[in-house]
């Protein structure tokens, strides 16, 4: 048993849970905080504060709100599951001010599903991945083409987004 606990697999979950804990509480903190004082008492129009104030009052964690009032705190352990989701299950869990104390229980199962996913799958298939890119100048200009094409749609997206509340 000894010789299972010293080694790395035990290190990467360890740390990709915790990782997966501080993330959690991190983006519960800051939607708590700021909900209660910038869309409570403040509207900034300009900075970083703007943007994080509209994303709270978007449309992203009015959906995690929904999720976890419609299936209760379930959904933040399962939403460790997701990708994208996750941020706003945990947003929501803030703005909704559900007590830290029982928001970091229900946590815990989640953050490790998550780094236990990580710790074997998901460390297996970025490897596999990186090493096929890296063979290969065409799959890395393949990779490069497929990001430039989604970074040009999320930013003309935005855009037209913006063009549009202006209106």
């Amino acid at each position: 048993m000894d010789q299972l606990l010293d080694g790395p697999f035990w290190i990467a979950l360890g740390v990709l849970t915790l990782g997966a804990m501080a993330r959690g509480q991190a983006t519960y903190w800051i939607a708590r905080v700021v909900t209660e004082q910038a869309l409570a008492r403040t509207h900034p129009v300009e900075g970083w504060r703007a943007g994080v104030h509209d994303w709270l009052q978007g449309e992203g964690p009015q959906r995690g709100r929904e999720a976890i009032e419609k299936w209760g705190l379930v959904m933040i352990p399962l939403c460790y599951l997701t990708i994208g989701f996750q941020t706003l299950v945990i947003a929501a869990a803030g703005m909704l001010r559900i007590r830290w104390l029982l928001f970091t229980l229900v946590q815990v199962p989640g953050a490790l599903a998550w780094g236990l996913i990580y710790a074997t799958i998901g460390f297996a298939v970025w490897g596999a991945a990186l090493a096929a890119i890296a063979g290969s100048p065409l799959a890395l200009a393949g990779v490069v083409a497929i990001l430039l094409v989604v970074g040009t749609t999320m930013v003309l997206a935005h855009r037209r987004k913006q063009d549009r509340t202006r209106s």
